[in-house]
């Protein structure tokens, strides 16, 4: 087995039919058909089953099209690397980040420090939802992502850099007793809130959370933009859950209550997400650096600390 039939494999699986496939290879149909027959040989399994439609893979098929996406990659990889040994760090990097933590706010610092030492590195970034990260790091889409760790998931591994408690945000208006900065679960599960969709990891610890304790969950909406949150709680329509650090970020002109659940109290962690199953190119190794040091510079200059368990009272 040879990296140029796997290509080919991919190509026509890609292309749904072994006609495409070669028009966009520029080789000959009847080669690219013994280019498969090799493969199919070489492995004693039927990898794709033609029809007057195209052609799909077979189990056998789908299996091999998911390591050749890995070897190509890894192979094209080492390639630039090879090329680029002993230059400076160049290539694109994507970067996914929680939005609704306080990983949202390191952006402008990571632009503009990875822009300071490395400027032949364009950084691709995106706010996205742990529902769909798992298979956007395993098939290299996105090489890292700062997120609310989701508990394992195969292909991938997290790097806890933050634990943190959770706190109610809510509206100075709300009626709650004047000087307290905690509160239970029991009495914020009285309040309505906005909250990311279900495949969000915060909101799946929230409702954890107060299923263990028997409690509901008022949910007044959905919602997974800041801005827009911003303005519901301004207008005191609900509240939401966050940590401290992710509440400061997000609000920081805003005089919200920001209260500690307590009774029990509900804990969220911020992991760095890297594929377990390649490792990163030279580029996104340096990108890896820059955001370490700045979620450590951020926590020092705002918390005075740089564990990864932050102070309950920051």
């Amino acid at each position: 087995m040879d990296t140029r039939k796997l290509s080919y494999f991919v190509q026509i699986v890609d292309s749904g039919s072994i006609t495409k496939a070669a028009a966009a290879l520029h080789v000959a149909q009847p080669a690219l058909s013994q280019q498969v027959s090799a493969l199919e040989n070489d492995l004693k399994q039927r990898l794709l089953i033609r029809s007057k439609q195209g052609v799909e893979p077979t189990a056998a098929g789908h299996t091999l099209y998911r390591h050749a996406q890995s070897i190509l990659r890894l192979v094209e990889q080492a390639r630039q690397d090879v090329a680029t040994s002993g230059a400076a760090p160049s290539g694109r990097v994507s970067i996914a980040i929680a939005p609704y933590s306080m990983a949202s706010s390191l952006t402008p610092q990571i632009i503009r420090e990875v822009g300071r030492r490395y400027p032949d590195i364009v950084v691709h970034l995106t706010e996205i939802f742990g529902g769909v990260l798992s298979e956007a790091i395993k098939n290299g889409r996105l090489d890292m992502a700062l997120i609310y760790e989701p508990g394992k998931i195969r292909g991938v591994q997290f790097t806890t850099m933050i634990v943190e408690d959770l706190h109610l945000v809510v509206h100075p208006d709300v009626d709650i007793e004047h000087g307290k900065d905690t509160i239970t679960l029991a009495e914020a599960s009285t309040v309505g809130l906005f909250l990311p969709e279900k495949n969000h990891t915060l909101r799946q610890l929230i409702e954890k959370g107060l299923a263990d304790q028997k409690l509901p969950l008022r949910l007044v909406g959905e919602v997974e933009s800041v801005p827009s949150l911003t303005r519901l709680i301004r207008a005191n329509l609900g509240g939401t859950v966050l940590p401290k650090s992710a509440a400061d970020a997000l609000f920081p002109d805003q005089d919200f209550k920001v209260l500690r659940i307590i009774e029990p109290g509900l804990q969220s962690k911020i992991a760095l997400c890297t594929p377990d199953h390649e490792p990163l190119s030279e580029a996104a190794s340096a990108v890896l650096m820059v955001v370490k040091e700045m979620l450590h510079q951020q926590l020092i200059s705002k918390y005075g600390t740089d564990p990864v368990q932050l102070p309950a009272h920051p």
